[in-house]
């Protein structure tokens, strides 16, 4: 037997991992995988088909196909003992058997099928044998590491030394030549200063990509004095401030015609100290964890209708302690026909069929703990699709209209009731302007209006229009019924998060 390549491709033909192990150019491999899809028959139920020159054994795992390329005189039953051994290795490594799953995981597939084909031979070893020579760990690769971090830390002990020599010296010069501007701030400040700058209106949105609100820094008033030594009351700045960052004049007026209009302004938080409440909050701990999460991809056109609606969701398990690994979920669904549930390889998809329950095919195998990141271990995955513009959460109307020199644009807004929504950004793009539009209208709540004036513009300007928002409840109503143990006794303590987030929400 003589295996020519390993790979995985999806079912359109698009190559994600292959593994050649003969010498061969990379044209006739391409050309081999390329011509695969056509010689597949659709319905046929054939786990090979043969050309002239070789023999392609393949074995499809949900969206993607487990294919052998091995010439002809090889041993059929070996080969398919061969993907066999593949099969089981694939869901090992790769959590998510999709293209973005297998991407992720490409080198450890590929150091995977190296154990098990050597030169186009297959080696006599078991899925535990493969996983175990994968992980070994090299006292050289660990020794290395370790020297080049001292060497890291080294460099980093230098520059701080240097750094504060720099500094001193400026401190020293600047004994005899008070009052310059530079004289009051160190390089550890300036360094400071910017890194906590933060700029509100990027470049595609707020007031348009020409405006430029949102950011001073008052270069121009320090540019206009003389250069020449000046008194230290003209020219120090005031005590404690030094560079000044923060929102220009009229980026101010634009912020106080909307308080004029009832709105309450909320001023940007520090992101670090954001960014540190959030990590905790989503920190588990209970000793079970289950987040059912679904992400919503709609697109409406502006003259009305549905263009796209697509809802992808995933139910995912967190545990803490591996004493809580051997347990089995119990879910109930929404009823929902719209929703097509996929489980995941691991499970036992009968069991799920039947009982709604979410249990591993090997029910003495726990599950894996401790912390595996926000998304935990992916159990169960659904996705639904619909032409139907009444699931739309939250429908968005844009009427721009020129008038003489000033064009109006006209927003209407309404959220429907199947959802509570939270955090809703409704972000629409203006034309480069030198002041920032006039705010004639602005009210409601769940359903509303706004009219702001800018400049004559077209109107394809102010689209598409990009929404953010997210909610507690999701299309397919899953909810965590109980946590069966398999080992007996009391059931661990658990929690369910549920959210419905937008992926990719616009209107164009």
């Amino acid at each position: 037997m003589v295996v020519l390549a390993a790979s995985i491709m999806s079912k359109n033909g698009k190559v994600l991992v292959s593994r050649q192990f003969v010498d061969m150019s990379r044209i006739r491999i391409e050309g081999l995988l390329a011509a695969f899809p056509k010689l597949i028959g659709i319905g046929k139920q054939h786990t090979y088909v043969e050309t002239e020159n070789v023999r392609y054994v393949y074995q499809p795992i949900e969206a993607l196909y487990l294919l052998l390329v091995t010439n002809k005189q090889s041993n059929i039953l070996d080969d398919l003992e061969t993907l066999r051994l593949l099969s089981k290795l694939v869901p090992e490594y790769s959590m998510s058997l999709d293209e973005e799953g297998i991407c992720q995981t490409a080198f450890e597939l590929i150091f995977a099928f190296d154990e098990v084909i050597s030169l186009g031979h297959k080696e006599n070893v078991t899925v535990a044998q493969v996983k175990q020579y994968c992980e070994m760990e090299s006292h050289e690769e660990k020794l290395h590491k370790l020297l080049l971090q001292n060497k890291i830390d080294e460099t980093k002990r230098r520059m701080k030394e240097e750094a504060s020599k720099i500094d001193q010296m400026k401190i020293e010069k600047n004994r005899g030549n008070k009052g310059g501007f530079m004289s009051s701030m160190g390089s550890g400040r300036i360094e400071s200063s910017f890194s906590d700058m933060s700029i509100s209106s990027g470049g595609g949105g707020g007031f348009g990509s020409g405006s430029g609100f949102g950011l001073t820094t008052d270069i121009d008033s320090f540019a206009s004095k003389p250069k020449g030594r000046q008194p230290s009351s003209a020219t120090a700045p005031p005590k404690g401030l030094g560079m000044k960052l923060g929102k220009n004049q009229r980026a101010n007026q634009f912020l106080e015609s909307l308080k004029a209009e009832g709105e309450m302004i909320v001023e940007d938080a520090q992101p670090s100290k954001l960014s540190s409440h959030i990590a905790t909050a989503l920190q588990p701990t209970d000793p079970v964890t289950l987040t059912a999460e679904e992400k919503l991809n709609v697109t409406l056109k502006r003259d009305g209708g549905l263009s796209n609606f697509d809802v992808q969701g995933q139910l995912s398990l967190q545990i803490l302690n591996p004493e809580d690994g051997l347990i089995q979920v119990q879910i109930e669904t929404g009823g929902n026909p719209g929703v097509i549930f996929k489980t995941h390889p691991n499970m036992n998809k009968e069991l799920f069929a039947n009982e709604n329950i979410l249990g591993l095919r090997d029910p003495t195998r726990p599950f894996p703990t401790g912390q595996t990141g926000d998304a935990g271990v992916g159990l169960l995955k659904w996705r639904m699709q619909s032409a139907d513009e009444s699931m739309v959460p939250l429908t968005i109307n844009c009427w721009p209209s020129v008038s003489g020199n000033e064009t109006f644009v006209s927003i209407e807004y309404e959220a429907s009731s199947l959802f509570d929504l939270r955090n809703v950004m409704i972000s629409v793009p203006l034309p480069a302007l030198r002041e920032p539009p006039s705010v004639r209208q602005i009210d409601g709540e769940w359903s509303g209006a706004m009219e702001f004036v800018v400049p004559p513009a077209d109107s394809s300007s102010f689209f598409p229009i990009s929404v953010r928002f997210s909610a507690t409840s999701t299309y397919s109503e899953l909810k965590v019924v109980n946590i069966l143990p398999l080992k007996g006794g009391a059931p661990p303590k658990f929690s369910q998060r549920t959210q419905l987030v937008t992926e990719n929400y616009q209107v164009v």
